[in-house]
């Protein structure tokens, strides 16, 4: 797929149904043409979203294998549920090499997306088995990793709840949803049961608390992130042609995201001297679960002149904090224009931060 075979009608059609909310309202792939061109566009973008999630688990040192990164673990199979046109299983086997998965199983309730995800993935990986799985294989079989991308606004209530019993029965869940206050509100609902189910929770949260943001009082938030597209599509008069027909702005990549896995692992110590905290890089060896004092970050920094506003998880729960720049100003610096997923340890009295160290570098 090009540019030039851009199938223009097709993506204004689905642009339209996914505007006005009727994307569930059966079956939209019409011809394979179609998902070149949605997986070339729309697909492209919501492979961001994954990069930016991939990248947050390889800070956590998180590895998509049975035992969740343990050594010996052996590579496991991957079942890409609701595939679409694949952009997600293919960004998640990119990320982290063909070699760390046994096999590769899509499903989707359109055969022409199963069959386009199928060929696409073997066409990417061909030394990896890619198969299509049946209605019956997702009753009752059991699974590695389950990846689910984009589909809580399409489900009818029926095929959610046959979604959660096949979640149930994974080894470890990839979710990646749209960042609206609804959707993801929807998700953290999942991250409970399926928390209560038995799952470890690896990210984005640094805790395994109920959610915070279903605390009386935080009814007006929810848990969302921005993945940075790549710096040269702005440049590129293709992508900005695309973003003016498809109404986008390029800029803006909202996300909610789940990562659950079966495995226990050991915590780690905390700083034993919070008061040294700088700007810098949390140790390998400390990139286990759970997290000790870490924090998330909730949507983007917000920044005035004297100092910096943001939203911030931990196990405490939500709570608003402010760095006044003069108190770490290469901090505020790096809040303001970094990229990377945000996720601290602050150094900090109360409401105010004094200073942080950031989970990693990107």
């Amino acid at each position: 797929m090009t540019w030039s075979e851009l199938d223009w009608p097709a993506l204004d059609r689905l642009r339209d149904r996914f505007l006005n909310s009727t994307a569930g309202a059966g079956v939209y792939w019409q011809k394979p043409e179609d998902l070149a061109s949605y997986d070339f566009t729309y697909g492209e973008r919501i492979g961001w979203k994954w990069d930016h999630v991939l990248r947050e688990l390889r800070l956590r040192g998180w590895q998509p294998t049975l035992s969740a990164g343990q050594p010996g673990a052996k590579a496991t199979t991957m079942l890409d549920w609701g595939c679409g046109s694949g952009i997600a299983a293919r960004r998640v086997i990119e990320f982290f090499a063909p070699e760390n998965f046994a096999a590769l199983a899509v499903w989707d309730h359109s055969p022409l997306a199963a069959d386009f995800a199928a060929e696409a993935a073997q066409k990417a990986f061909p030394n990896l088995p890619v198969s299509q799985v049946t209605p019956g294989f997702l009753a009752s079989a059991d699974v590695g990793l389950l990846v689910v991308s984009h589909v809580l606004n399409e489900l009818s209530p029926e095929e959610l709840d046959a979604l959660r019993l096949l979640a149930r029965r994974a080894d470890a869940i990839l979710w990646v949803e749209p960042g609206t206050h609804d959707v993801s509100r929807r998700l953290g609902t999942l991250r409970e049961e399926l928390r209560a189910s038995g799952f470890r929770v690896v990210a984005p949260c640094t805790h395994e608390n109920e959610c915070p943001i279903f605390a009386l009082g935080n009814e007006r938030h929810w848990c969302h992130f921005f993945a940075p597209p790549p710096p040269a599509i702005y440049a590129d008069s293709n992508w900005v042609k695309f973003g003016q027909r498809a109404g986008i702005d390029l800029r803006s990549l909202p996300y909610s995201f789940i990562a659950l896995d079966r495995a226990q692992l050991p915590a780690v110590p905390p700083v034993s001297d919070p008061s040294q905290l700088a700007v810098g890089r949390i140790s390998a060896a400390e990139n286990n679960d759970p997290y000790p004092d870490l924090s998330r970050i909730i949507g983007r920094p917000e920044h005035f002149k004297p100092y910096a506003r943001l939203l911030n998880c931990d196990a405490a729960g939500l709570t608003d904090l402010e760095l006044p720049k003069r108190a770490d100003p290469a901090l505020y610096k790096q809040l303001e224009r970094t990229k990377a997923p945000l996720v601290y340890r602050w150094c900090r009295d109360a409401h105010k931060i004094h200073g942080g160290e950031w989970l990693g570098a990107v």
